[in-house]
């Protein structure tokens, strides 16, 4: 068994063509004009993309196959782990991480879903990523996590208040001692008295906002300490894009300002399930944003209430 550090190889992401404003997509998600207004200027949402003829796999695989390219040997690539939000994002005949495995070609690779962080999950399954392959000796040996999902229904794509779902998708390729971005700790909380989130009361939501921005300010440091860093060391916070109200509350919270958040891409995807942290390190690195040495904090809250982050240090000779 090996101790060494597990490695970021190779991030991607993809998203439709096709943006469309809050207001087209208001009778659909029963919004008055009052909760229009909520999300477009109190919380900055302004376009999601939106694809309806694009299925699940349309949307998710062409992030996967561009990982796929920094792969010598598809048999390298060990575990194929799907991270979603939705309990159910298929038929029940159909494995969707099976489904995900079978079309990349990546016969010998075990394949699973991870569900249960919600829109954490995909920094939960880097997380686990690293554990199996360094369980397994490391070595050549790869992982790929895949995100994204499609908001099926009205019910699906509205967070109450909170947030509005788009279509993106992303990946990313892990390794154990690799020559990818090293990542220097992971840090998780959950709270689970509000895990039934569909049936929580107006009390308990607003109980949980209360919470919210308190407990991923000491997930944020936590990681931060653990990676051997002062918060002040971290370059740059690659969030979810959840609202810019939420990301308001926690720059206060930590005192910090608010350039030291990209947020730039909550007003132009809105919040895309567990795929936010990676689009928007896609796009800052094709922004040219990201410094080789410098360190990043990945951040993501799952509704039910996940709180995660991750530091990483950008070092990518190949330019990924």
């Amino acid at each position: 068994m090996t101790s060494a550090v597990g490695t970021l190889e190779r991030i991607e992401s993809f998203h439709p063509e096709r943006a469309v404003d809050v207001a087209e997509v208001a009778d659909r998600l029963g919004l008055s004009h009052a909760r229009q207004r909520l999300f477009s200027k109190i919380h900055g949402l302004r376009t999601l993309r939106l694809d309806p003829d694009m299925g699940l796999f349309d949307l998710v695989l062409p992030a996967a196959r561009a990982v796929l390219h920094a792969v010598a040997d598809p048999a390298q690539v060990r575990y194929v782990i799907y991270a979603h939000t939705s309990q159910a994002v298929t038929p029940a005949e159909l494995d969707a991480a099976d489904v995900i495995r079978e079309s990349l070609g990546l016969d010998r690779a075990e394949a699973f879903g991870l569900t249960q962080q919600n829109c954490a999950a995909g920094l939960g399954a880097i997380d686990i990523a690293v554990e199996l392959l360094r369980a397994d000796g490391g070595g050549d040996a790869r992982a790929l996590v895949v995100t994204g999902e499609k908001p099926f229904t009205p019910r699906a794509q509205l967070i109450p208040n909170i947030a509005i779902m788009g279509d993106a998708g992303a990946a990313c390729l892990v390794a154990v001692g690799g020559a990818g971005h090293p990542v220097l700790s992971y840090a998780c909380r959950t709270l689970g008295e509000y895990a039934d989130v569909i049936a929580l009361t107006e009390e308990q939501m607003q109980q949980f906002g209360q919470e919210y921005p308190r407990v991923l300010a000491d997930v944020m440091r936590t990681a931060a300490d653990r990676a051997g860093l002062d918060f002040d060391d971290i370059d740059l916070v690659i969030p979810h894009n959840v609202n810019m109200y939420s990301w308001r509350q926690i720059t206060k919270e930590m005192d910090i300002p608010a350039e030291r958040v990209f947020l730039d891409n909550v007003a132009r995807f809105s919040h895309c399930f567990a795929s936010d942290v990676l689009l928007n390190f896609t796009t800052l690195r094709q922004a040219g944003r990201l410094v080789e040495g410098r360190h990043y904090m990945l951040v993501s809250v799952g509704f039910g209430a996940t709180f995660a982050a991750m530091v990483i240090r950008y070092h990518s000779p190949a330019g990924n």
